[in-house]
């Protein structure tokens, strides 16, 4: 047969095959029809699952809030400081007054947003809505919100609330969190250097949480702070105080000096000295303003690396909260629709953001500014430096049981942030702030809990989570301090007295949430090389190992590593028990 032959052939029996194959299948002998034709799916709730850069399970997207008032309901004021962490609670309301197809409507309140930056009026207000509520109940009641940090120095105002025969009290719910926004912003060369930072001022907003975020990594790197904002030492950071985290920005760009008397040592050396800011503690627009109409300033150091230190935190009165117990559950309720459809959803998001410029009032700052700084950038400055600018996060239901302890195996973060916070201000500012009010008398979470047993067995979206890669070193240093933790001579066991340092590390570290934490174990030279090194492996681990017993959920896999040094890197001499007793440490660093 010729080659033409057999092609001809094959074409034929190929065709054969095509059709008879076509046949069977369109006959359903080989393969059952399909029931219905195939379609394109928009989005599947998956089952519970978290990671470090998100939610997963995907809610269905919600109509959208309408845009007129709904007029019905509960009355009551919520005011509320420029801050991006309230995104969930903007679309919950659906604009500044609650509007209809709103989930605050939905449930029952007819609430007003009003803006309100500064944090010694929002107390008289509340101060007055006590005495209001008093003479006549059916008085809107009043609610705040303010930094989860700051809490304990606003709770001075507690003993004014008395006088009126009440006192403070939170709604047991976090609408979102500072992830980024609040930041200390200062010369570039404090990132490598942090002692650079001995001598200058950093403008703020004092006993607030921008100036937390300061405080503690003048802590968390052993650097010495000055608590009276009219002194200068040179010796340690100092504070200038502005009204607010706008004007604290507007005293770096201005560079107006301010006089003031030196001190050394605790001592007035009877010299002046005219000091300017070097460096701001501020959020959102603050931070832009510095960049755009500045410069020369870089983050040192965030609410993004000290995740947890800033929730957002709304308080009212005792008097209104025992009375409204009906929609205290019905703001938490529409504040957990809302984070879901934030979380999940662009659209509910950018309207989030055109309800917040309503609020806010800013004219230059349409809804498109407040989108943009929620979900943070890094731009270039005016002088080319690249710096990250804002940044938040919206919470949903299931990231509050995580705040507040009441997920499995949790613990309250919020409770470590407060204390952490509170004895610092405390220790700083003893005039201004003798003591603060304990936790427990101001947070009932009863009705988070009866949310919580109403959604057993439904499917929730998960908090979020942050992940640590085993083995993954630091790479970016954040700060690095001793810690005085005392062991049993010769031993990895702790001395009673080391509880103490111990719960206030624990405090510190927890606010870190999102830093990889080395624990690094040093001894003195006396005895053995070998047996040191192995005993400062020994007192890393056993610090290690109490942390992550005391809260999992905080320290999960990952997150600890542990360095034995020996006797290999002493802080002082050895020749004396002084030196000696410098060199047995235990020394935490903190970064990314």
């Amino acid at each position: 047969m010729t080659t033409r032959g057999k092609v001809l052939i094959a074409i034929i029996v190929l065709a054969g095959l095509y059709f008879g194959i076509t046949k069977l299948t369109s006959s359903n002998l080989l393969f059952k029809k399909a029931t219905t034709e195939s379609v394109l799916l928009n989005s599947i709730e998956l089952p519970e699952a978290t990671s470090g850069n998100g939610v997963n399970t995907v809610v269905p997207l919600a109509p959208l809030p309408g845009s007129s008032a709904a007029e019905k309901g509960t009355p009551v004021v919520w005011e509320v400081m420029a801050w991006n962490s309230q995104m969930a609670g903007m679309l919950a309301n659906g604009g500044p007054r609650s509007t209809t197809g709103s989930a605050m409507a939905a449930n029952g309140l007819d609430m007003q947003i009003v803006r309100q930056d500064d944090v010694s009026k929002m107390q008289a207000d509340l101060v007055k809505n006590a005495a209001d509520l008093q003479n006549n109940p059916a008085t809107p009641g009043l609610i705040v919100s303010i930094m989860g940090d700051g809490l304990p120095g606003f709770s001075a105002v507690q003993d004014e609330l008395k006088k009126a025969g009440t006192q403070l009290q939170i709604i047991p719910y976090s609408v979102g969190k500072s992830f980024g926004e609040d930041k200390l912003m200062g010369p570039k060369e404090w990132l490598d250097n942090p002692k650079l930072a001995l001598g200058k001022t950093v403008a703020c907003y004092l006993r607030d949480g921008d100036q937390n975020i300061a405080l503690k990594w003048c802590a968390d790197n052993g650097l010495k702070v000055n608590p009276d904002e009219t002194t200068y030492d040179p010796q340690a950071v100092n504070f200038m105080s502005a009204s607010d985290f706008l004007v604290a920005a507007e005293k770096y760009i201005l560079g107006k000096p301010e006089s003031r008397d030196k001190i050394v040592d605790g001592k007035n050396t009877g010299v002046k000295i005219d000091v300017v800011a070097d460096a701001v503690a501020t959020w959102t627009p603050g931070d832009v303003n510095i960049a755009k109409q500045k410069g020369g300033l870089v983050k040192i150091v965030s609410t993004k690396e000290y995740s947890n230190q800033m929730p957002n935190i709304m308080v009212t009165t005792k008097r209104w909260y025992d009375a409204h117990q009906k929609e205290v559950e019905g703001i938490i309720m529409a504040h957990a629709v809302a984070g879901d459809q934030v979380k999940s959803h662009p659209e509910a998001l950018t309207r989030a953001a055109d309800i917040s410029s309503e609020v806010y009032g800013d004219k230059d700052k349409p809804g498109a500014y407040w989108l943009k700084y929620y979900k943070g950038v890094s731009e270039a400055d005016r002088n080319g430096e690249v710096v990250e600018l804002g940044g938040s996060k919206v919470f949903n239901f299931s990231d509050n049981l995580a705040l507040f302890g009441l997920n499995e195996g949790g613990t309250n973060i919020y409770a470590s942030v407060y204390k952490a916070f509170g004895d610092v201000q405390s220790k700083l500012y003893p005039k201004e702030l003798p003591t603060y009010v304990p936790l427990d008398q101001m947070l009932d979470l009863t009705p988070l809990k009866n949310l919580q047993a109403k959604y057993k067995g439904k499917t929730v979206a998960p908090a979020e989570t942050q992940k640590f890669a085993a083995g993954d070193e630091i790479r970016q240093n954040v700060s690095k301090r001793a810690w005085n933790i005392e062991f049993n001579s010769g031993q990895s066991t702790f001395t009673p007295s080391a509880t103490k340092e111990l719960n206030q590390l624990f405090d510190d570290l927890v606010v870190a949430g999102s830093l990889k934490v080395a624990v690094h174990g040093h001894t003195d030279n006396a005895g053995d090389p070998q047996a040191n090194q192995q005993l400062s492996e020994d007192r890393a681990m056993a610090v290690r190992q109490w942390l992550e017993r005391k809260s999992s959920s905080a320290f999960p896999d990952g997150r600890i590593q542990v360095y034995a040094h020996g006797a290999t890197e002493p802080v002082a001499s050895n020749s004396s028990p002084v030196g000696k007793a410098k060199n047995r440490r235990v020394e935490i660093v903190l970064g990314n």
